[in-house]
């Protein structure tokens, strides 16, 4: 499978796409206003403690608190030695209000909910990820080679000193990796951590400490090792300063990296725009005929499977099987392009063969299979409904590039120019009843105020005669459909 990289870097804003065989896999979006925090380091100020949820709410400098769980909070060293210890302690006796702690942010904040914080940090580098409250040595399970994982292990725990305090764990980018690049990583690793902690005596609360790289060489240290033949990047400075990085960080990777010089706009060589555009919209249509309605709410996201124009050729089991077979496909590749997390509702079409259900659900968990983010699958049920969640560490595309609606304030519907116009015959009455006035002005939308004037002319005849005086309409252009006001006059 070929893998290339396309980065886009403009003055405010700088994206990468991350295509399998030509296909769009994954976007990935930073804008100066709205940089994901996740991985950034601060100093936070417990500012209430909350016995009753086993957490704490910090203040990081953001404009809503974070929140702090139990089992993301360090333990003390008295607290034993069980990995789920600090899970078992009352959150009054890991943290108390006022105090400082330095905290890592391990989910953005998303919609009303601020970010997710731990005090467990970790510290990435292109082999090993250090984390200094932890202790032992692992091994990525993308590394299955047996004397391999068994060299690099071994390896590690050469390298660590007598006594020295942290864990390490070893990523997938270091499968072959020489002993010396190791310890060069473990090196640098070690005064970062020296860095942050010097750092984090000096601020303030609420300051940050140490923040993630940005997106450019975020994407170059996540995903070369991944198998990435390309990277072109349409910027000159971005590509130098991406090229001194891999020849510091990544060695042998700088000659990937190039610099696209074309007049075209580098998003449109593989209409990566459009891509971006159809992953806004709620239907994703299938080669079949068939497609996706993809509904996604705060709570969860919902993800329906219909044949539409696809009628087959056999019998309807087949339409349904074969529909359903490449939705599973589909729906793996919308919940990396879309970034979906949190709890998702597959509702696949019917399927009474056992073998069919059977091989719908293992041609979802393989299309999964490439996706980083960490998913659970449940079992098809007998109404052909699979349930699974999918890590969510960042917005989804929607929410980064979308707002919630103006006129209907988010909610995906308004009311209707009849349902408001017998609002507005309940809120003259009501209003007749409780003030004098010589006439009453209705100021509402012109779809609503036409209505009044024609489909509902003989109710409004008879509304004026029951309130015994004249109403007046008027239009009023920036209203929504569902605004109006009963003015008295």
């Amino acid at each position: 499978m070929s893998t290339e990289i396309f980065l886009n870097v403009a003055p405010r804003e700088v994206r990468a796409a991350l295509l399998e065989d030509g296909v769009v896999q994954e976007i990935h979006i930073e804008r100066p206003s709205r940089r994901g925090l996740v991985g950034h380091l601060y100093k936070g100020r417990v500012s209430r403690v909350l016995p009753g949820m086993q957490a704490a709410f910090v203040e990081i400098g953001l404009e809503r608190t974070a929140f702090l769980h139990a089992s993301d909070i360090a333990r003390p060293a008295s607290a034993g030695s069980a990995p789920d210890a600090a899970a078992l302690l009352d959150v009054r006796r890991l943290v108390s209000e006022g105090e400082d702690v330095l905290v890592q942010v391990i989910k953005d904040p998303i919609g009303t909910k601020g970010a997710r914080l731990t005090t467990y940090v970790s510290l990435p580098s292109k082999y090993v990820v250090y984390m200094p409250q932890g202790s032992g040595v692992g091994v990525s399970s993308r590394i299955n080679e047996e004397g391999e994982r068994q060299r690099l292990k071994t390896l590690i725990a050469s390298l660590v000193a007598e006594g020295a305090a942290g864990a390490y764990i070893v990523r997938t980018a270091a499968q072959g990796a020489s002993d010396e690049g190791l310890r060069e990583d473990m090196a640098y690793l070690q005064k970062l951590w020296l860095h942050v902690r010097a750092r984090n005596l000096q601020a303030l609360a609420g300051q940050i400490v140490h923040e993630e790289l940005a997106l450019p060489l975020r994407i170059l240290r996540d995903e070369l090792a991944r198998g990435v033949e390309r990277v072109l990047v349409d910027s000159a400075a971005e590509h130098a300063r991406m090229v001194s990085f891999a020849e510091d960080f990544i060695p042998g990777a700088a000659s990937r990296i190039e610099l696209y010089t074309g007049t075209k706009p580098i998003f449109d060589l593989q209409a990566i725009d459009a891509e971006i555009s159809h992953a806004l919209d709620p239907k994703v249509v299938l080669k079949s005929g068939g497609h996706l309605m993809i509904d996604q709410t705060e709570a969860l996201t919902a993800i329906d499977v219909n044949t539409g124009a696809y009628v087959g050729h056999r019998n309807l089991e087949e339409t349904i099987y074969r529909t359903n077979l490449e939705a599973a496909g589909a729906i793996a590749r919308q919940l990396r392009l879309r970034n979906l997390g949190g709890i998702i509702i597959i509702d696949f079409i019917d399927m009474h063969d056992e073998a069919h259900r059977r091989q719908v659900l293992a041609t979802l968990e393989r299309a999964l299979a490439a996706d980083r983010a960490a998913t659970q699958l449940t079992s098809l049920s007998p109404l052909g409904v699979v349930e699974m969640t999918r890590k969510r560490t960042r917005e989804s595309l929607e929410q980064l590039l979308c707002e919630p609606c103006r006129t209907c304030q988010g909610r995906g519907f308004n009311k209707s120019a009849q349902t408001v116009c017998y609002e507005i015959f309940r809120e003259i009455v009501r209003q007749s009843r409780q003030l004098a006035s010589r006439e009453l002005l209705i100021l509402a939308h012109q779809d609503v105020v036409d209505r009044l004037l024609e489909e509902e002319a003989a109710a409004t005849a008879e509304l004026e005669s029951q309130v015994g005086r004249p109403i007046r309409f008027q239009g009023e252009a920036l209203y929504g459909v569902d605004q109006y006001d009963v003015v008295l006059v």
